[in-house]
């Protein structure tokens, strides 16, 4: 059985990347970025999920995650997403506000009929690519690019300046990879 883009190790840290099909930016808008954010919330109370840092771009999202002692990272990122597409379908749908309302669900539908793993939409890829954070190196890199992905893409100067992202709270200096809660 193939390992590659599985979470192997029980209490591996994980450096994640979840994409909308088509990397269609969904996350234009706060209300669909607070459904992303309340969902880590739940998954963090509820699920197990051990959140150690994250940021929410226009078209994918990043975190660096684990799971509690005998939790599944896997199971959590799967309801995660099961979850979060249902929730954002419906947001979209029915939005006043969406102008791009039937593109996007044109887009989600005709993925979701290619894909026989779904039955009408598909709106997050399948992959997360998961990457094992298995040394302070890595760990490092992973956390920089994670934070820096905003100043990147032109949508702030400092990471730091991004609503949704955990940038803020290694701001002051904190030590590698804190426990974020979102609160």
């Amino acid at each position: 059985m193939s390992t590659k883009y599985k979470t192997s190790n029980p209490a591996g840290i994980y450096f994640l990347s979840m994409a909308i099909v088509e990397w269609v930016d969904v996350f234009t808008r706060r209300e669909y970025c607070e459904v992303i954010v309340e969902s880590l919330r739940y998954c963090i109370h509820q699920k197990g999920l051990v959140l150690h840092a994250w940021v929410i771009m226009t078209n994918h999202v990043h975190l660096i995650a684990s799971a509690e002692e005998n939790k599944e990272l896997a199971s959590i990122l799967r309801d995660f997403k099961k979850f979060t597409a249902t929730k954002l379908l419906t947001a979209i749908q029915e939005s006043p506000v969406e102008s791009r309302k039937r593109w996007m669900q044109w887009i989600f539908q005709s993925n979701g009929t290619r894909n026989s793993q779904n039955t009408h939409h598909q709106f997050w890829q399948q992959n997360n690519h998961p990457l094992e954070l298995d040394t302070n190196l890595l760990m490092d890199q992973k956390l920089e690019y994670l934070h820096r992905n905003p100043v990147e893409a032109g949508l702030v100067e400092e990471p730091e300046h991004w609503r949704y992202s955990s940038a803020i709270d290694y701001a002051g200096g904190i030590g590698m990879l804190p426990l974020v809660f979102l609160e």
